[in-house]
């Protein structure tokens, strides 16, 4: 079952959310035009940001905001429950993924609706260097599995990005290389992670510290 949200403007295009299985579909219908995305759940830092007037929720692999809501919009209540899915669903997808078997923090998830906006402060974007240590062996096993079930034009740069990782793993420049590819794939990120968990977990700046 799916969840939805939307936040209308007077002069700005409406924006519609819809969680949506393994994803977070986004629709921006103007007057004259529509534009769709979809953002993999699985990548979102189940923790949001919350700015003067929105809440984001961010990219595990570099902090960028990938969803933005305005806050409170349409009202409170239907902003918290949507607020609140996203984040289980989150974490949910990320664990499935990652093989981790963690029970879901719900209460603690819950106790971050919005409410009234805390003392605002800059997001900056998620320290790579802090990313677990490279697992060649899993790499390897990640280009394979790539390479068998979704090698096609859209991801071959990531293989290839991966495959110099391989090579040279104590290089830190190659690790932010896969990070930056990996950032521009967005469709193709929930095909990646399908049948290679380990990218986000490689990638992932583990905010819950599990």
């Amino acid at each position: 079952m799916s969840i939805k949200l939307t936040q209308n403007y007077l002069l700005k295009p409406t924006h519609e959310f819809e969680v949506d299985d393994d994803q977070i579909n986004i629709r921006i219908k103007s007057r004259y035009k529509e534009e769709m995305l979809s953002v993999t759940l699985a990548v979102l830092n189940p923790e949001p940001v919350i700015t003067k007037t929105h809440l984001e929720f961010v990219s595990r692999v570099n902090g960028e905001p990938l969803v933005s809501l305005a806050l409170s919009k349409p009202n409170v209540a239907e902003f918290n429950d949507f607020v609140n899915k996203v984040k289980e669903k989150a974490l949910e997808e990320y664990n499935s993924i990652s093989g981790i078997n963690v029970v879901t923090k719900s209460a603690e998830l819950n106790n971050n609706s919005f409410q009234e906006p805390p003392e605002f402060s800059e997001h900056s974007p998620a320290d790579i260097s802090s990313a677990k240590k490279v697992d060649v062996a899993s790499i390897k096993h990640s280009i394979n599995m790539l390479k068998t079930y979704v090698d096609n034009e859209d991801i071959k740069p990531f293989i290839s990005a991966l495959e110099s990782l391989q090579q040279a793993p104590q290089d830190h420049s190659k690790l932010v290389d896969v990070a930056t590819i990996f950032d521009k794939l967005e469709t193709s990120q929930g095909a990646v992670l399908t049948y290679a968990p380990y990218i986000i977990l490689m990638l992932s700046d583990n905010p819950f510290g599990d």
